[in-house]
C-alpha cells in the first residue's frame, strides 16, 4: 500500500470548524498588543532617524549663514549627511512594516468580525497571510518604496529648504549677485568650479524628486499591494457569507 508524504497527507486533511474558545481569544488579544507594540516602538524609532536631520539641517544652515565669508559647504554636508539618515529610516521603515503588517492582518481577521457582531471566530484551513508570515518572515515592501515614501513624508521637504537655503547663500548672502559670473564664483567649494558644484546640485535633486514621482506613481498603479490584506479577508468574507446562508436557509 503506498503511502501519502506528509504534504499530500495534509492536502486529504478536511479543515476544521475553527477555533473560537476563550484561550484561544485571549492568546491572540495578548499577540495583537504584542504586535502593535512592535510596530509603536520602530515608530518611534524613525521619529529619532527624522529628529537627527531636522537637528543637523538647522546646525548647517547656521554654519552657512554664521558671516559673509563663510562657505557654503555646510549646507552639501547636511545634504550628505541626511541621505545616510534617509537610508537608515528607510531601513527601518521596512522592519516597522512587518509589524504593521501583523498587526493589520489582526485587525481584519479577528477584530472586525467581532465589531460586526458575528463573535471571535477562526476558521481552520492550510494557511492565511499571518500564519505563513509567522512560518516564513519576509519583508511586504521594497527598499525603493521605502525611500520613495520617506522622500514624500519628510526628506522632500528637508532637501527642498537645504536646495532653498544653498541657492540663497550664493545669490543674496551677503549682498544681491550682479552677474552670473559672480553668481558661478560664489558657488564654488575649494578646487571644484562653481557651475560643476551647481550642476551636481541640481542632479541630486531631479533625482530624489523623479524618485518620489516614480514610486509613488507605482503604488498609485500598482493594485496587487494589497493583495497580503485582502488575502487575510477569506476569513471574514467565510464567515459573512456563512451567516447569510444561514439566515436565507431560516
Amino acid at each position: 500500500m503506498d503511502t501519502l508524504d506528509e504534504t499530500e497527507a495534509d492536502q486529504t486533511v478536511i479543515p476544521g470548524e475553527g477555533i473560537c474558545g476563550p484561550s484561544e481569544v485571549t492568546a491572540l488579544s495578548h499577540l495583537y498588543r504584542a504586535e502593535v507594540y512592535r510596530s509603536t516602538v520602530w515608530r518611534q524609532r524613525l521619529d529619532q532617524t527624522t529628529n537627527w536631520a531636522v537637528i543637523s539641517t538647522g546646525i548647517g544652515l547656521s554654519v552657512a549663514f554664521a558671516n559673509e565669508r563663510a562657505s557654503p559647504f555646510p549646507i552639501v554636508l547636511v545634504g550628505m549627511l541626511c541621505v545616510v539618515f534617509l537610508m537608515l529610516e528607510a531601513r527601518r521603515y521596512r522592519f516597522f512594516y512587518v509589524w504593521r503588517f501583523r498587526a493589520r492582518v489582526l485587525e481584519i481577521a479577528f477584530m472586525v468580525p467581532i465589531l460586526r457582531g458575528e463573535g471571535a471566530h477562526i476558521r481552520l484551513d492550510r494557511g492565511t497571510a499571518l500564519s505563513d508570515d509567522y512560518e516564513k518572515p519576509a519583508y511586504r515592501i521594497s527598499m525603493i518604496r521605502c525611500v520613495g515614501r520617506r522622500l514624500r513624508r519628510n526628506y522632500g521637504y528637508i532637501f527642498a529648504i537645504l536646495g532653498a537655503a544653498y541657492f540663497a547663500k550664493i545669490a543674496i548672502h551677503p549682498v544681491d549677485v550682479t552677474s552670473w559670473e559672480h553668481f558661478f564664483r560664489r558657488a564654488h567649494i575649494g578646487p571644484i568650479p562653481g557651475w560643476v558644484a551647481i550642476t551636481g546640485g541640481l542632479a541630486f535633486h531631479a533625482g530624489w524628486i523623479g524618485l518620489a514621482f516614480k514610486t509613488w506613481w507605482d503604488e498609485r498603479s500598482d493594485k496587487t499591494k494589497m493583495a497580503d490584506f485582502l488575502k487575510s479577508r477569506d476569513d471574514v468574507n467565510y464567515a459573512r457569507a456563512a451567516s447569510g446562508q444561514d439566515a436565507a436557509g431560516g
